[in-house]
């Protein structure tokens, strides 16, 4: 007598049911892929106004104030902070000119400077007037030191001037 094929499917579940190690009904496969970014030279800069408050030119004393440029650039990213000569004519990177406000053309002097001492320049060629620093990926103050001369035979009033910060990395 030949068993019935419905005899075998319930022996094998029956099999199954009591222990009895069955090859796996469902396969699996693996895979993996690959996770990535470029991390890019990158700065960014603010600035802060720098106002010398009140000047007299006959007391005969320089006038000094400070201002803060703050940089934030990518970790290890070398950068150089350059100051140009303002925005008015004759004024240069070690001369700059603040100009009357209320009309008319005089201008008070004034120079800007990276050290508190007020020796070292600050103006727009790398390696020589240039603050140099590497980013640290926080933000990094740079102050500048400014000075308007002692006696400048000027005329009462209100005198701006406006300089462009470049950061080149």
């Amino acid at each position: 007598m030949k068993p019935s094929v419905r005899w075998i499917s319930v022996s094998l579940a029956a099999l199954g049911a009591i222990g009895v190690a069955m090859p796996a009904a469902a396969g699996s496969a693996t895979g993996s892929f690959n996770v990535t970014t470029t991390v890019i030279d990158v700065c960014a800069v603010s600035t802060a106004n720098l106002g010398f408050g009140t000047y007299s030119p006959i007391a005969g004393s320089a006038l000094d104030g400070t201002s803060t440029i703050t940089i934030t650039c990518t970790l290890g990213t070398p950068y150089n902070v350059r100051l140009d000569a303002g925005g008015h004519s004759g004024g240069s990177v070690s001369t700059r000119k603040m100009q009357r406000t209320s009309g008319g053309s005089e201008t008070v002097n004034y120079s800007l400077y990276r050290n508190a001492g007020r020796t070292q320049n600050w103006g727009e060629t790398d390696n020589t007037d240039t603050v140099s620093a590497t980013g640290t990926g926080l933000t990094q103050g740079h102050t500048v030191y400014g000075r308007i001369p002692a006696s400048e035979n000027v005329p009462t009033g209100s005198y701006s001037d406006t300089v462009n910060v470049t950061v080149s990395y």
